[in-house]
């Protein structure tokens, strides 16, 4: 498939250490793009994109990715993995993750929260002044 945004409602990522894998759904939830992308593609690929929903699974480069994609104006939501695994359909692969994960992301009862504002993260990180 080509690498342009299609106009998707809602993207799921899987994120890797140098390529992730992405899904894109329409408002139906069908997926009407699959592709991977590298680290340094990804926010050209993003940036290109209308806005849209977001999802991903809470990783160590969830919250870096988040920043970037709030900033550029998607809404963005992080979920814990257990909350994903039943919407894997069959056998476990990044793709079906990423589809599992925009599936997941659209459900209202699902805990997801959005993508923490960088001093957040210093002050959640830094021991209580005494």
């Amino acid at each position: 498939m080509r690498k342009e945004p299609v106009g998707a409602a809602v993207y799921g990522i899987d994120i890797g250490k140098n390529r992730f894998d992405v899904v894109g759904c329409d408002a139906a939830g069908k997926p009407i793009q699959r592709l991977k992308l590298t680290r340094w593609s990804m926010p050209a690929f993003f940036a290109a994109a209308p806005k849209a929903l977001i999802g991903m699974e809470a990783c160590p480069g969830a919250q870096w990715l988040a920043r970037k994609l709030i900033a550029m104006g998607h809404d963005v939501r992080i979920m814990q993995a257990q909350f994903v695994k039943p919407f894997v359909r069959s056998n476990k692969n990044d793709a079906r993750d990423a589809q599992a994960i925009a599936e997941a992301v659209t459900r209202a009862d699902n805990a997801v929260r959005s993508g923490q504002d960088p001093r957040a993260d210093r002050y959640a990180s830094s021991p209580p002044d005494p």
